[in-house]
């Protein structure tokens, strides 16, 4: 078993998911290279200032601009995304996918339910979408008129033709040909995937990949299975058990204490030079930031980010952050959709912020520092200013209105890029 302190554990999950110790990549290459390291980029409609998924790609990936990933995965075919857990994975994996999708489609172990419901109560209008989808090439939700459609009550859609067309991308048979304002454009899996992928893995090929491609996700993961992970296809229970601890023996993966965690940790095994040397204070060479650090120039990251959400920030990072969108405005103890901010490999504040398109402002309408000591600290009002300073650039806005920061050194330097 490896034995490693909480700074190293800290840095190797932001390092692995290239957060730490500055941006690694640049442009649309190194787009694909981010989205690859980091197994999974979660997608979410929400645009507040931007999209989820472009500030998680901002935040390690120089000269990003929003919609790249989408360039990536619907024009040049290198990702596709899938899941009731919406998310980009690589084209290449699609044979480990698809195993899940037929799980999805067989009422087997560890899928959702309700995908099973769907196939039974609108089985008339998945034969009928799939004809159209033959017909047509392409197919978009908004080519059913409501009025023509029966209605449903379910949580992915109010028409039976939406239902229809999301069963049958869930279970393999259409997939995401590109997006218009967010919403998918369906396509048959033939045209959209390379032939040589359209195949099933073995079954056992597909849970090892699985469970190795979570704990790569996370970095350090916990031997029982993450709450939220069974949306993205991993067997549970003893199956799971029973795979790791043959994973373990295989040496596929190991085991890792972090002092002061009374858990035990899995890594890849592939990892295990990689977390030594961080342990004796080495950074590895094909870490190295092409510009800044995170010490000289802070990062945003967004709220779904998987260094941060559901938890894990208070969890790893002793940072209490929690997405606050979805609480009534009363019970809000920031704001709206407030960004967490690294700073060298600790998160130290938040922000909440609009984009007035009116005036093309970017508008910081409340920051909190975990300590308040940092108000006044001249190294960190420089990152901070550098950091804005990107990310206006990375928002398109012409300037920024730092008026509600309350440190006097902060809004200043802020203001002056």
């Amino acid at each position: 078993m490896l034995t490693i302190d909480i700074d190293t554990a800290r840095r190797y999950i932001l390092g692995k998911q290239g957060l730490w110790p500055g941006r690694r990549w640049r442009g649309i290459r190194g787009t694909e290279q981010a989205m690859r390291a980091m197994e999974y980029l979660q997608l979410d409609p929400l645009q507040v200032i931007a999209r989820s998924q472009d500030i998680q790609l901002h935040s390690r990936v120089l000269d990003y601009t929003p919609g790249m990933w989408e360039d990536l995965a619907y024009q040049k075919r290198k990702f596709f995304d899938w899941g009731g857990w919406l998310a980009t994975r690589p084209m290449d994996e699609l044979p480990y996918w698809r195993v899940v999708m037929r799980r999805e489609r067989d009422r087997g172990p560890d899928i959702d339910t309700r995908i099973h419901k769907m196939a039974r109560d609108h089985a008339d209008a998945i034969v009928e979408m799939r004809t159209i989808l033959h017909e047509r090439g392409i197919v978009n939700n908004r080519d059913f008129d409501m009025a023509t459609r029966t209605r449903t009550q379910s949580y992915r859609g109010r028409k039976d033709s939406t239902l229809a067309l999301y069963y049958l991308w869930r279970t393999g048979e259409v997939m995401t040909h590109h997006r218009e304002k967010f919403e998918r454009v369906y396509a048959l899996t033939e045209a959209v995937a390379p032939a040589h992928l359209i195949r099933e893995s073995d079954d056992v090929e597909a849970d090892r990949f699985l469970i190795k491609k979570e704990i790569s996700f996370s970095g350090l993961s916990r031997p029982n299975r993450a709450l939220d992970s069974f949306l993205r296809g991993l067997p549970s229970g003893k199956a799971y058990k029973q795979i790791s601890e043959a994973m373990l023996a295989d040496g596929e993966i190991i085991e890792v204490q972090v002092e002061g965690w009374k858990a035990v940790h899995y890594a890849l095994s592939s990892d295990a030079k990689l977390l030594r040397d961080l342990n004796a204070g080495r950074v590895p060479k094909t870490w190295t930031p092409l510009e800044t650090t995170t010490t000289e120039e802070v990062v945003f990251l967004g709220p779904f980010d998987q260094t941060v959400a559901r938890g894990r920030a208070k969890v790893v990072f002793g940072f209490d952050y929690v997405l606050e969108v979805y609480k009534p405005q009363h019970l809000r103890r920031f704001g709206y959709y407030t960004l967490p901010i690294l700073w060298g490999d600790r998160f130290v504040a938040r922000f909440d912020s609009k984009l007035d398109r009116t005036t093309n402002t970017f508008v910081i309408l409340g920051l909190w520092l975990e300590d308040k000591a940092l108000g006044k600290d001249e190294a960190f009002a420089e990152a901070l200013a550098r950091g804005f300073a990107r990310f206006v650039t990375f928002l398109g806005a012409s300037k920024l209105d730092a008026k509600a920061i309350r440190e006097p050194l902060l809004r200043r330097r802020a203001g002056s890029f």
